[in-house]
């Protein structure tokens, strides 16, 4: 399938949001359109992957419905938004296996599966996939259909938005869909772009060496600007909101928003040097010494050791690996207010500005003051 082309201006003077990867969480979807201050004035730029593997991934397919109807508001289809539409019109490449995955793995996170469950079909196996598509198609038709219909790109005369990537601005219409919308690591591909290419997918941290960062990266030089917080996706991961001034302007700023409890640091922490950064690109370890809380493991990748929580480790046949995670001990300030991703009896694992580390100094909380106890 080619490449759908939405082609646009955007009026003077109106302000622009870019969201990507939303993946069904609309609580966070809310509260950051509110953070941003969102009206109908602005216009919303959703980058795909607006639903699956979130609980609420019916619910946000249709209040992003609502939203188009009543504002400008351009959303675009992801890897992801494309699987219902496949198992619904058929005619794509996923295949009953892929399925047999997409129910057994996500299960209620699952756009089909919220869509049966409110229709009341039952779904135990493969065996009930055709009935459950006659189902839906008749059941819910228009919210399919609005996602039948999202474009791949959005171009205007300043920025192209797609959701994974593009190789080049050169005919467009000619490229592979699904390439458009499941390019991985595509920062690291070497293009360079005559206007700003804003890109979702691939959650931004995932980029970083030096330390674990959800916040939006944007390459000047090559005109490229990856937005994908990593909600739903990573325990430490936000949802992102690029915040472009008017159409042509190049002043860009963001907005972030997570539900992590937030303390206001007491003590001072040096940051720590030379930190072990584990993506699930390359996350294999060998367990050294498994705890109750906390394991010591050699990163596969690196050969290099670092304590990980032991509820993060994972196993696939007889290889063990485990969820996004590092040992960086965060630089903090007294006074400085940090998101509590993580509660342990060695410190605390907690962004500051986006930035994800270990702090183990004493942490004040809305409502008391806590002495943590640092690791030896």
């Amino acid at each position: 399938m080619k490449a759908v082309v939405k082609r646009v201006e955007f009026p003077a003077g109106r302000r622009i949001l870019a969201v990507s990867d939303i993946h069904g969480n609309l609580p966070w979807f809310r509260a950051l359109l509110d953070k941003a201050g969102y009206t109908g004035d602005d216009i919303l730029v959703l980058v795909g992957d607006l639903v699956e593997k979130g609980a609420d991934s019916l619910a946000t397919l249709r209040y992003i419905m609502e939203l188009s109807a009543a504002h400008t508001v351009y959303a675009l289809c992801g890897n992801c938004d494309n699987l219902a539409v496949d198992f619904a019109y058929g005619g794509g490449e996923l295949g009953r296996d892929f399925y047999r995955f997409y129910l057994s793995v996500w299960k209620e996170r699952a756009l089909i599966l919220q869509m049966a469950a409110e229709a009341g079909i039952r779904v135990e196996g493969p065996g009930d996939l055709p009935r459950l598509r006659e189902r839906l198609l008749e059941s819910f038709r228009p919210e399919l259909a609005f996602l039948r219909g999202l474009p791949t790109i959005l171009e205007t005369g300043h920025f192209v938005f797609v959701h994974g990537g593009v190789p080049s601005y050169e005919a467009m219409e000619e490229l592979d869909a699904w390439r458009c919308m499941k390019n991985d690591d595509f920062m690291s591909q070497g293009y360079s772009f005559p206007k700003y290419c804003v890109v979702g997918h691939w959650p931004v941290t995932l980029y970083r060496t030096d330390y674990p960062c959800c916040n939006p990266i944007i390459d000047r030089k090559r005109k490229i600007i990856s937005i994908d917080g990593g909600c739903v996706l990573k325990s430490d991961g936000q949802l992102n909101a690029l915040v472009i001034p008017e159409g042509d302007s190049r002043d860009f700023s963001w907005v972030s928003y997570d539900d992590c409890p937030v303390g206001v640091a007491l003590d001072r922490q040096a940051e720590s040097a030379d930190p072990v950064i584990v993506h699930w690109t390359d996350h294999d370890v060998e367990v050294l010494e498994r705890g109750a809380e906390f394991s010591l493991c050699r990163h596969t990748a690196t050969g290099r050791t670092l304590p990980v929580l032991t509820k993060y480790l994972r196993r696939r046949g007889e290889q063990e690996w485990c969820e996004d995670t590092s040992d960086y001990r965060l630089a903090v300030e007294p006074g400085d207010r940090l998101s509590i991703v993580e509660e342990t009896s060695r410190g605390r694992l907690v962004k500051k500005d986006g930035v994800t580390g270990w702090y183990f100094g004493r942490l004040k909380g809305p409502e008391r003051e806590e002495k943590v106890q640092k690791s030896d």
